[in-house]
């Protein structure tokens, strides 16, 4: 389920460095000796901050560079120490260090309560500050803002205790012989502290977006609660709460402060015990933020933990069952953000992958117990943390036992082999996993051509629909969301994202997960606490989502439904006559086309957007333009320039898709331009391709959603092919192909005039409309297609004489009168007269004289009585 790529060895980048480096020292070939390499924080830019033991009895820290894969010797102290907290300001001038004393001399320390920090100037080395020497820990972490300034003489400095409180110190530098950066003022440096938290139990530092997260015991005369708050840092390094909601926790559960992403102390080990809870907070540059966290329980039959979304104002309790003979080893799971999804991960027991931005039902969730749960982590999980950065889609996992740091993805191939795994228990039961798997795949992955190729091929091979939801459905509207889920979290709530949520009734496997109890809360109720200034980027987008969460929710047609466009498309289909509307609509459909232009720059193997259809033309405008409206009312704030955009691509991308699955079925099969010849039966792989094609057609009439131009008269051709005569024309009867002109026209030039083949003609024609049949016969060679046009002109003309007023058969007055059959005399006299009065009576139709009219009524006239033949 989840890959590890490997991004950091602690052996292979700088272990084996430390070792010339010492050999160097003490003048040997090669060093043999313990070097005790540990890493001990990762500041911003990736860079890794380690200590090891020098040969001559001393204690050096250094650096990694992860882009220049350098190491660098940063400072060495004159003795063994125990470094348990460290940070590096931005400039590589100031290093500030925080030592676990030792009382028993050079004995290995075990974890004690005596700490004092330094502050270190080690450009050139020259100075050191006591900052602290207290009795409890102290972690140190430097601010590092993003900045234009080459050259920045201020560095400033957070030293967070576990007595509960934070302070910030300014440091200020100043420049010596032009090289040496030595602090300004250092008597001074204890006063200018300045204290930004107090009384927290827990804190979390994110280095990325430069960010203290911290929980707070809050005791008033009607409330004991846990209050958890966000202390922003900019980059001028002022700072200010920003956020502030409410968490409900038993009152003893911190006995010790807890510290997360702040290095890692060597020297400071924890129990179980002591760790009755671990939390961590994770969000994205688009405006989510997650809080995870789990409750140690004494029994350990169950793992509880919690995903509370704050963009999407709810949470979620997990509750699961590990079963009578299981027992959890590790009593907290490890939260890793992958993309928008949060996997928890239970070593030996359960991987749980939870869609923070789909949360209404849990098959958009992936659940996994058993062999499939083996990250192939060689340390315990409590030897494993999460690293994160807002702006990347995956986190990383840094191994402390193995001293490697994975980057973590979901595994393509793995979600594939859910897809394709044969069921060996009844359906339901594996499609909630098929639907998790499937919605990774295509909303987080799906950007990738060959990964969609696939997919499209495992479509192909299960075409029948499952027992709980139609593949083709969530594979078109899935793909759909994808091209506009990055643009705003907001469109989550007003997007279409699968068609199980337009079902009446939801199949239960759908909504629950054998051996999972999942619990929802609404309303977490987030205060911002920023200035409205203070509320650009991040914040500005984390409160919009949570106000439109809560305004979308109380909207239940907030989701743009495409079944509801059905009503005006029939009335769209009912005008006949050219209107403001249809134009604005047709305007539309060139917009989307020309887009699928650009995009079709490849050779097209499927014989696609080569025709006029008027319908699907007109359904392709009428999407866009209802798509447009509703983004328009619901989400104001994107403007109307980028919804006109987004709504543009999502159609385009609609008619592209489906262009996909098709060259998918062509590339299997080897189909050719000889699809479109009437004149050879269908083979067995035209004809799995002319079902697939029924299954999209059946999936997007569902879905009311609008196919590319040609589609239909592709299908239509299959099917004359592919069928017998009597059930293509069933087919065609009750609406289930469409009889488009370019297919028709086809039909009568291609096919020659058997006695079969002009039975299916005759049985076409007369299921045409009437404008479409005017065209039609024209355009094929045969004696009924002649009497057709001369019918059609006698009704013209006498449609004509009707108007006219004064006009008297005096046939016995003209030469070449034949009283033979007088009905047929009668309509040949009326037309020489037409004829006469009128130089050009057929108004641009074909020429047809009266001796012809005669001659074919005369003949149609002898079918009619039965006496043909005769």
């Amino acid at each position: 389920m989840l890959k590890l790529k490997q991004k950091f060895d602690l052996h292979r980048d700088v272990v084996s460095d430390i070792l010339r480096k010492e050999a160097s020292v003490c003048r040997v070939k090669e060093y043999s000796g313990a070097v005790d390499t540990r890493i001990l924080n990762i500041e911003r830019d990736g860079g890794i901050l380690y200590s090891w033991k020098g040969a001559t009895g001393t204690t050096r820290i250094g650096k990694f560079d992860s882009n220049t894969k350098q190491n660098k010797l940063l400072y060495t102290f004159d003795k063994q120490v125990c470094v348990s907290s460290c940070s590096l300001n931005k400039e590589e001038t100031l290093l500030a260090v925080s030592l676990a004393q030792n009382t028993r001399g050079e004995e290995r320390l075990k974890p004690i309560s005596k700490c004092l920090t330094l502050l270190i100037e080690i450009h050139p080395i020259n100075n050191t500050k006591v900052l602290k020497a207290v009795d409890c820990r102290v972690k140190v972490q430097f601010l590092h803002a993003e900045t234009d300034r080459r050259s920045v003489l201020e560095s400033h400095l957070l030293l967070l205790t576990e007595d509960g409180y934070v302070d910030l110190y300014h440091v200020m530098l100043t420049k010596q012989e032009g090289y040496r950066v030595v602090m300004a003022n250092p008597e001074r440096l204890l006063k200018t502290a300045e204290r930004i938290v107090e009384d927290f139990c827990w804190l979390q530092w994110d280095g990325h977006t430069q960010r203290v997260y911290y929980l707070t015991h809050s005791v008033t005369h009607t409330q004991d609660k846990f209050l958890m708050r966000c202390v922003q840092f900019y980059p001028n390094h002022n700072c200010e709460t920003m956020l502030e909601f409410p968490l409900e926790f038993p009152a003893n559960l911190f006995r010790t402060v807890n510290f997360v992403n702040l290095g890692f102390d060597h020297y400071h080990e924890k129990s179980p015990e002591q760790e009755p809870l671990r939390m961590k907070v994770f969000t994205n540059i688009i405006g989510s933020m997650c809080v995870c966290y789990s409750q140690h329980l004494k029994a350990k039959q169950e793992v509880i933990y919690t995903v509370l979304l704050v963009h999407k104002d709810c949470s979620k309790t997990f509750r699961v069952s590990l079963g009578s003979e299981q027992k959890a080893t590790h009593l907290h799971p490890l939260f890793i953000p992958i993309g928008y999804h949060i996997l928890v991960y239970l070593q030996d027991h359960f991987l749980h992958c939870i869609n923070t931005r789909q949360q209404e039902i849990v098959c958009h969730s992936l659940f996994l117990s058993g062999l499939d749960v083996d990250l192939g982590l060689q340390s315990q999980s409590a030897d494993v943390t999460v690293l994160h950065s807002e702006e990347e889609s995956s986190g990383s996992v840094l191994d402390l036992g193995s001293g490697r740091i994975h980057k973590a993805e979901l595994s393509p191939a793995f979600l594939l082999k859910i897809l394709r795994a044969p069921s060996r228990c009844p359906s339901s039961k594996t499609d909630p996993q098929r639907m998790a798997a499937l919605h990774c795949l295509l909303v987080y992955l799906g950007n990738d051509p060959n990964l969609e190729l696939k997919i499209t091929e495992w479509l192909f091979d299960n075409v029948n629909a499952f027992d709980s939801f139609d593949q083709i459905q969530e594979f078109i509207l899935a793909s759909l969301y994808r091209i506009s889920y990055e643009k705003s979290l907001s469109l989550d709530k007003v997007l279409p994202y699968s068609s199980v949520l337009d079902k009446k009734e939801i199949p239960a496997c759908l909504l629950e997960v054998p051996g999972v109890l999942c619990t929802t809360e609404l309303h977490i109720e987030p205060v911002f606490k920023g200035k409205a200034r203070s509320l650009q980027g991040f914040w500005s987008e984390l409160q919009w989502n949570t106000e439109r969460t809560k305004y979308l929710d109380a909207d239940p047609n907030s989701r743009y439904r495409t079944s509801h466009i059905q009503a005006d498309w029939d009335k769209l289909r009912a005008e006949r006559r050219p209107s403001s509307h249809m134009n604005h609509i047709e305007e539309n459909t060139k917009k989307v086309l020309s887009m699928v232009d650009t995009w079709c720059l490849d050779k097209k193997l499927v014989p696609l957007f080569q025709e006029e259809d008027h319908q699907h033309r007109a359904l392709i405008g009428l999407t866009v333009d209802k798509l447009r409206e509703h983004l328009n009312r619901h989400l104001p704030r994107l403007g109307k320039k980028k919804i006109d955009s987004l709504v543009v691509n999502y159609v385009a991308k609609l008619l592209e898709l489906i262009r996909h699955m098709l060259e998918s079925a062509w590339l299997k099969f080897k189909l050719g331009p000889r699809v479109l010849c009437f004149k050879q039966q269908g083979s067995p792989g035209e004809w799995s391709v002319f079902h697939f094609m029924f299954r999209i057609l059946e999936a997007t009439r569902g879905l009311c959603l609008p196919l590319p131009p040609g589609y239909h008269t592709l299908l239509a051709v299959f099917a004359v092919r592919c069928l017998p005569q009597p059930t293509f024309l069933q087919y065609v009867d009750h609406g289930f192909l469409q009889l488009t002109e370019t297919f028709v026209s086809r039909l009568m030039t291609d096919l020659d005039n058997s006695d079969a083949n002009e039975r299916l003609k005759f049985s076409i024609l007369k299921r045409l409309p009437e404008p479409m049949e005017q065209r039609i016969y024209h355009m094929w060679d045969h004696p009924v297609s002649s009497a057709w046009i001369s019918r059609d002109y006698v009704r013209t003309q006498l449609e004509k004489l009707n108007k006219s007023k004064g006009f008297a058969f005096s046939g016995r007055d003209k030469p070449g009168f034949r009283p033979e059959f007088l009905p047929l005399t009668y309509l040949a006299k009326i037309l020489s007269d037409i004829e006469e009065q009128a130089p050009n009576p057929f108004e641009e139709q074909e020429n047809v004289d009266a001796r012809f009219v005669e001659e074919t009524a005369l003949k149609q006239t002898l079918i009619l009585l039965g006496f043909e033949g005769k």
